[in-house]
């Protein structure tokens, strides 16, 4: 960009005196000028325009040669070649045509589109540098004695404990074992809200601690944060073609063909005439107009806008063809768990025997609260939300049973139905109704016992997440079919499928069959695009016509997936939708605007309404063909205002687990 610029604006002074000592000019204004050396003005400023100015088309256009692409570079050099050579033989009085400003304006306004062409193409790649800024230059490393030292941040290594402190980045990625915090994400998932995070979360370079200080301990530098794997994304997906893409490469071939073929004609027409000052005019304004800018830069722009795009919102394109397939998708095939739902088990039922349903999440808080189970950490959890966790002593875990501790110098236990059996404990009366309930969802379902009477139950499930039920009512109002897919029991899935609106549900599948259910699906003539989490969902992926990981963290790079959800929010689908739909409409539109500027255009430079006393001066064609540009260029820009933000997620939706009906 910054060639093209320095470049525009040299060529620029020097063509105004080749413009202002041109006989044309001074016919056309009716001024005179007249001094010693005039006459060497323009091939003197012109041979230098046309050398130090041209070279980036001049070598452009010999590199296409040699690889035997023809395209716009080679077009520019012929064009600015032909132009020049008439001049210079104009100057040696071996020929009558005046061409020096003509030139020098050619090449100027050439450089004037390529800068600008340039910076467009630096602004849809801004997302890059955006990325790269996002780590910080230094990190507090904590010593073995507990002291602190700066050090620059590509000397970390795995092991390595950091301090992050409140508003600063996190250096590279790593596990929460000091602190709490809420980090700022948005960067890496595009989701806005900060995330709580405590000891034993991960945590990714880039993100930021917006209240408190925490310590990581690193785990991943370099090349393998996950923010390193998002900027190879972005750059592949920025590098990678399209269909569309491809064929607008091969237009721009054909049309160097084209004008090749309409400058001969032109030159013969023109010659049997008998006017050969004409001749070469017209060949040089076909040759000019011919440029492809405007269709070269259809949809490389465009598909470069929409990709970085995609990866300010949390959604990265490996594969531009994975992009472009998504708005003709009509079935999203979801993976259940970690996808459509939290994939952590969460209180969804409480039930008491004689005590209040808090007093029982009290007191089986206090039982867990020295448990690391994750149905465990669910319950102490649920326990703190509605307020204090009972006090317990001589904790003790009993193997494929529970847990047992004491309280209040009573001894309590948390378990399931072994725990009853090998205590030879009936279920009460009063709790069977809701626990029948809770099963048939497929719940978890522990009882909690004091002494040797049972006193409370408690269901834990998969949590839903409350972006799915927004994600998938709006897929069915776009009227695209959702079906959910899971190795889950049957009762299971249908519990989430009827939480979220899913009619079709395909249970208890293997992981190595999901690709099969792909199969069936594609056989009804569905075009189908899987989200997962790029784990067990490989092989679906790659089946998929559009294969979409979700999660962010050792995944994000996948190879079976096109298209990678920085983070976990499934109505980024959505946003995939909406952006592939604007994208192919903006190369729709710039390839019919560049296709059709040529069609027309080619014909009024080679001469053809002469005879109406309609003509095309090469300098009015060099400017015509920038215009065409620009137009281009300014079309692919609107494309970010499309708005990709996720659909809002309404109070109904938000409501703490704990409190939805249960059956």
């Amino acid at each position: 960009m910054e060639q093209f610029r320095r470049r525009f604006w040299w060529c620029l002074l020097l063509s105004l005196p080749v413009v202002v000592t041109s006989h044309m000019v001074m016919g056309w204004f009716g001024f005179d000028l007249d001094f010693a050396g005039m006459a060497w003005v323009g091939p003197v400023l012109g041979s230098v325009i046309f050398f130090w100015g041209g070279r980036p088309f001049l070598e452009g256009g010999l590199r296409e040669l040699e690889e035997r692409q023809p395209g716009m570079m080679l077009l520019i050099s012929m064009a600015i070649t032909v132009a020049y050579v008439a001049s210079m033989v104009t100057s040696l009085d071996w020929f009558d045509l005046d061409f020096w400003w003509e030139l020098s304006a050619l090449v100027t306004i050439m450089l004037l589109g390529h800068w600008q062409e340039m910076k467009a193409l630096g602004q849809a790649q801004e997302a890059l540098a955006a990325l790269a800024e996002l780590l910080p230059d230094e990190a507090e490393r904590v010593a073995p004695d507990g002291t602190l030292e700066a050090v620059a941040v590509e000397f970390l290594q795995p092991g390595d404990l950091v301090l992050v402190r409140s508003g600063s980045w996190v250096p590279a990625d790593g596990e929460i074992v000091d602190g709490a915090t809420e980090l700022d994400e948005s960067m890496i998932t595009g989701e806005s809200k900060p995330v709580p995070k405590d000891i034993g979360d991960r945590v990714v370079a880039g993100t930021v601690s917006t209240d408190s200080a925490i310590r990581v301990r690193v785990d991943a530098v370099g090349e393998e944060t996950t923010l390193a794997g998002i900027q190879r994304l972005v750059a592949e997906a920025q590098a990678s073609q399209s269909r569309a893409q491809v064929l607008a490469d091969r237009a721009a071939a054909l049309l160097f063909y084209i004008a090749t073929g309409a400058a001969a004609t032109t030159a013969i027409v023109w010659a049997l005439i008998g006017d050969g000052d004409e001749a070469v005019t017209r060949v040089v304004t076909v040759l000019i107009i011919s440029c492809p800018h405007a269709l070269g830069l259809a949809i490389p722009l465009t598909t470069s806008i929409s990709s970085a795009m995609a990866a300010r919102n949390g959604i990265l394109v490996k594969g531009r063809l994975a992009l472009e397939r998504s708005r003709t998708v009509d079935t999203f095939l979801f993976d259940k768990t970690g996808t459509l739902t939290q994939g952590q088990h969460t209180v969804v039922g409480v039930a008491g025997v004689g005590i209040g349903d808090d007093e029982v999440l009290r007191l089986a808080g206090g039982v867990e609260s020295d448990s690391e189970h994750p149905l465990a950490r669910a319950i102490v959890a649920a326990a703190k939300d509605r307020g204090d966790v009972a006090s317990a002593t001589r904790f003790r875990s009993i193997t494929g049973r529970g847990v047992e501790a004491t309280i209040d110098g009573d001894a309590h236990a948390v378990g399931g139905p072994a725990l009853l059996r090998e205590r030879s404990l009936v279920e009460p009366v009063e709790l069977s109704e809701r626990i029948k309930g809770w099963k048939d969802r497929g719940a978890s379902v522990l009882y909690l016992v004091r002494g040797e009477a049972v006193i409370g139950g408690l269901a834990l499930e998969d949590e839903v997440r409350p972006e799915a039920r927004h994600a998938v009512r709006a897929l069915h109002a776009m009227g695209r079919r959702v079906v959910m897919i899971t190795g889950d029991a049957r009762q299971v899935a249908k519990a989430v499928g009827d939480d979220l609106g899913i009619g079709e549900i395909m249970a208890e599948v293997l992981p190595e069959d999901k690709d099969a259910k792909v199969a069936e699906l594609q056989a009804r003539g569905l075009k189908v695009a899987v989200v997962g989490d790029g784990v067990n969902d490989a092989p679906a992926l790659a089946r998929a016509d559009v294969g979409i990981a979700i999660g962010a963290g050792t995944d994000v790079a996948i190879e079976s997936a096109g298209l990678i959800l920085a983070g976990s929010d499934p109505r980024a689908v959505v946003s995939i939708i909406r952006l592939s739909k604007a994208a192919y409409r903006k190369s729709l539109q710039n390839l019919w605007w560049a296709a059709g500027y040529n069609a027309v255009a080619i014909p009024i430079a080679a001469g053809a309404l002469t005879w109406a006393g309609i003509n095309m001066p090469p300098a009015l064609a060099a400017a015509l063909m920038s215009v065409s540009t620009i137009v281009v260029a300014l079309n692919a820009q609107l494309l970010r205002r499309v708005d990709l933000r996720p659909p809002g997620i309404s109070e109904d939706v938000r409501q703490p687990a704990t409190t939805r009906a249960t059956p």
